[in-house]
């Protein structure tokens, strides 16, 4: 008695290996330590940090921008169609089982073809059929496998991506509303010089028409007004700018913002800790790029598959009949199924150069991961860096301003009792205008930089950002090596 190969096929499908490469993290130069390390750092990375500012407004503008940002949806929607491919790669690991049904009236001519019809046969006839048929490419040496496993971490990349998207947008509202303060702080103190030397300019007009000042000393005077109203015709506009690009950032069309403190009440976030290692952990962008390189890793596989034999399982069971009534009756009954082989034996080279583009891939990805990963190191130390020195910089400023207050203050006194001229006033007045603008600038480049450093070393608070959203969705879990 013959015996059927299909026990054999299926023992062979459920001990099949996979070709090609397996996934292993590469090995990175990894630094022992920051150099620029806060002795005062602090365990906040799964904090949402930007409550630290202590401003309520900002609070609700990043909830906003959170979910209303157009960036977001995109990148929900870019999850949601790897969704869909992982599902459709999937699918080929199981048995694809498809229906049929046929219904079918025609006459065959009497007179014609080689045998001419009998009299007594109908020339009418009728063929009714109803199938059912399967499918099953048997992944014995694990192509579809690879596909799935590249897929797979296609879609959890996606994911990452989504989460990168969330950590640059919480990043970029906060340092826009940090902006917009100190371009309104600097308007402001642009807007009381103005009108402190518009004051004083009125008053050298009168003096000058009652000769005790010459012409000089009103051109002089006149002079800091005038520079003073510029630098508030400057900065109008820049706050509007800054309003629109915010007023983006939340998915609104641009108009004007809600404030919340001043620059001078925000409260200074704590510096965040951690080590150089758990980087790669805590930042979805360089998960996002080793994903990719396990993508690229599984495809060589895929591609080197190719060269084994394809083996399917295909099966078929339906009736056949001339009645409708008669359809589904023993008599009509059909069924088969069978096993198909195919093999590439000449293929001009056409696979071999999948399999190099496929290696190829994978080295540049291997490469794109690697320079992430130093430049995540680098935007670290940049921020730690510039932490720390703006932060000595604004007190050498903040004592900078009280000097040059103090130094206007006697310049006045010495000009209105006649022991000096208008000129020592002028540079006292120019030179303090010019640190106080410096010194917000200084505030907020503080505030930005102390931002840039929790964009940097990223963290759980990704996470916790990610559940004011609403664009989440449920994901076929990791292989534990990227995530």
């Amino acid at each position: 008695m013959r015996r059927s190969p299909l026990p054999l096929v299926l023992c062979l499908s459920l001990t099949a290996c996979m070709v090609g490469p397996d996934y292993q993290r590469p090995v990175t130069d990894t630094p022992a330590a920051y150099r620029y390390a806060d002795k005062e750092a602090k365990n906040l990375s799964n904090t949402l940090w930007w409550e630290q500012f202590q401003d309520p407004v900002l609070n609700d503008l990043i909830r906003t921008a959170l979910l209303e940002n157009k960036d977001i949806k995109i990148a929900a929607a870019r999850v949601e169609e790897f969704q869909g491919r992982y599902g459709v790669t999937r699918s080929q690991l199981f048995p694809q089982v498809s229906a049929g049904a046929q219904g079918q009236r025609s006459r065959s001519p009497r007179d014609n073809g080689p045998v001419p019809l009998d009299p007594s046969v109908d020339p009418v006839f009728n063929n009714y059929q109803a199938t059912l048929g399967v499918n099953w490419e048997l992944d014995i040496w694990g192509r579809l496998r690879r596909l799935n496993e590249s897929a797979r971490a296609d879609l959890l990349a996606s994911e990452e991506g989504r989460r990168s998207v969330i950590l640059s947008l919480v990043a970029s509202v906060a340092s826009s509303y940090v902006t917009l303060r100190d371009l309104d702080r600097e308007l402001e103190i642009s807007r009381t010089t103005a009108k402190a030397r518009g004051d004083s300019y009125e008053i050298f007009k009168l003096r000058f028409g009652a000769g005790t000042i010459s012409e000089m000393e009103l051109a002089q005077n006149q002079s800091e007004y005038e520079r003073t109203m510029a630098s508030v015709a400057q900065f109008e506009p820049l706050v509007a700018q800054q309003e629109n690009a915010l007023a983006v950032l939340l998915g609104r069309n641009p108009g004007p913002i809600i404030r919340g403190r001043d620059l001078g009440q925000l409260a200074l976030p704590s510096v965040p800790s951690g080590l150089p290692s758990e980087l790669l952990e805590r930042r979805p962008d360089l998960r996002q790029a080793e994903l990719n390189l396990i993508s690229a890793n599984a495809l060589i596989g895929a591609a080197k598959a190719q060269y084994f034999p394809t083996i399917s399982l295909t099966g078929l069971f339906g009736s056949v009949s001339n009645q409708l009534s008669d359809l589904f009756t023993g008599p009509a009954r059909t069924w088969s199924y069978g096993v198909a082989a195919s093999m590439p034996i000449f293929t001009a080279g056409a696979i071999a150069g999948q399999v190099q583009q496929a290696e190829a891939v994978q080295q540049q990805t291997l490469l794109v991961y690697q320079q992430a990963i130093q430049s995540a190191f680098k935007d670290v130390e940049d921020a730690l860096v510039a932490s720390s020195k703006s932060r000595e910089q604004m007190a050498y400023q903040a004592r900078q301003v009280d000097a040059l207050r103090t130094y206007a203050h006697y310049a006045r006194l010495r000009y209105d009792n006649g022991y000096t001229s208008y000129i020592e006033v002028l540079d006292a007045e120019r030179t303090l205008f010019d640190a106080e603008l410096n010194y917000t600038r200084t505030r907020a480049t503080v505030f930005t930089s102390m931002i840039d450093l929790y964009k940097a070393t990223g963290g759980g608070w990704v996470a916790e950002a990610d559940k004011l959203t609403s664009t989440a969705a449920p994901l076929p879990s990791s292989n534990g090596q990227a995530k």
